[in-house]
């Protein structure tokens, strides 16, 4: 992938990715076990495009807190939420979480057992609700914890697991 949408140096392409794709295209491959291969596209000179330099210190700076995330990851069976995407190492999950929604956060039709959660970046404990369709975090700081992602660890007492058709299938409805 370019971090633009030429694979050499153009001077005309501006289309730069953010941060947060590249981080999002990150936690994707790793959550599947693949390898992200990244071009940056150096000027004739052979000097790296300043925009290139700005994503690129935006994405080790996320990745000093939260790298342990990536790399040596498990293959992951949850996929993603609403406005989040998965890794995991064994029996921890962690959640990161794009589009940071306030002080709850929900996981639809997560199958383990939750032991605890917190907020990768300061430590944060979070307290948790669970039934047998929905794990709902509360209590997160209203603003986010981390730019442009933030991590929640979710400790199972498995390998965490996800069943949505379960949880569609299941769930009664609220009728009005």
């Amino acid at each position: 992938m370019t971090l633009n949408d030429s694979w050499g140096y153009q001077r005309a392409d501006d289309n730069w990715k953010s941060a947060k794709t590249v981080i999002r295209n990150l936690i994707s491959c790793s959550r599947d076990g693949g390898n992200y291969l990244l071009n940056i596209g150096p000027k004739p000179d052979g000097s790296i495009p300043q925009e290139s330099v700005d994503v690129l210190a935006e994405v080790g700076r996320w990745m000093q807190t939260s790298g342990d995330t990536i790399y040596g990851s498990d293959i992951c069976q949850p996929r993603r939420a609403n406005y989040a995407s998965f890794t995991r190492k064994a029996n921890k999950l962690y959640m990161h979480v794009h589009f940071w929604p306030g002080e709850d956060v929900e996981i639809g039709g997560l199958r383990n057992k939750v032991l605890g959660a917190r907020v990768l970046k300061t430590g944060q404990s979070i307290a948790l609700t669970q039934d047998g369709f929905c794990t709902k975090f509360t209590g997160l700081p209203k603003n986010a914890a981390d730019s442009p992602v933030t991590t929640i660890l979710i400790e199972c007492d498995g390998e965490p697991r996800q069943d949505n058709i379960y949880v569609r299938t299941n769930k009664p409805r609220r009728t009005v």
